[in-house]
C-alpha cells in the first residue's frame, strides 16, 4: 500500500495486474497467427491447414481425387478438411489460453473482459 494514500496502493497494484493481463492476452492473440494446425478428411486425400485462429492458409488436395464424377464427394472432402482445421484451431487457441492463464495464477475456466 502507497503510504498517505489508504487503499488507492492496492487499486494502483490490480489496474498494474489488469494492464498486464491485457499486454500478454494481445502477444498471445498475435502468437496464435503464427500457430498452424492441419484438418484432414478421406483418410488424408484433402487437407486445410489454417493459423491457431482458424485464418485458412493453405489447402492440399491429393490428385487422384480429381474425377468429374466425384465433383460432390470432392467438395464434401474439402468442406470436412476446413471444419476439422478450425475446429484444430479452436482447441489450439483454448491450450495456448490456458497456458497463459495457468502460469498468471488464473483459474482455466476464467472468462476474460476483454
Amino acid at each position: 500500500m502507497i503510504d498517505g494514500f489508504g487503499n488507492f496502493g492496492d487499486i494502483s497494484k490490480m489496474m498494474q495486474a489488469a494492464q498486464d493481463m491485457q499486454a500478454k492476452m494481445v502477444e498471445m492473440q498475435e502468437g496464435l497467427t503464427r500457430l498452424t494446425v492441419t484438418g484432414q478428411s478421406g483418410g488424408g486425400l484433402v487437407k486445410a491447414t489454417a493459423t491457431a485462429k482458424g485464418e485458412l492458409t493453405a489447402l492440399d488436395i491429393d490428385p487422384s481425387i480429381f474425377r468429374a464424377e466425384d465433383k460432390e464427394v470432392v467438395e464434401d472432402l474439402i468442406l470436412a478438411a476446413i471444419k476439422d482445421a478450425q475446429k484444430r484451431a479452436e482447441v489450439k487457441s483454448a491450450e495456448e489460453m490456458a497456458k497463459m492463464t495457468s502460469a498468471m495464477g488464473i483459474p482455466a475456466d476464467f472468462k476474460m473482459p476483454f
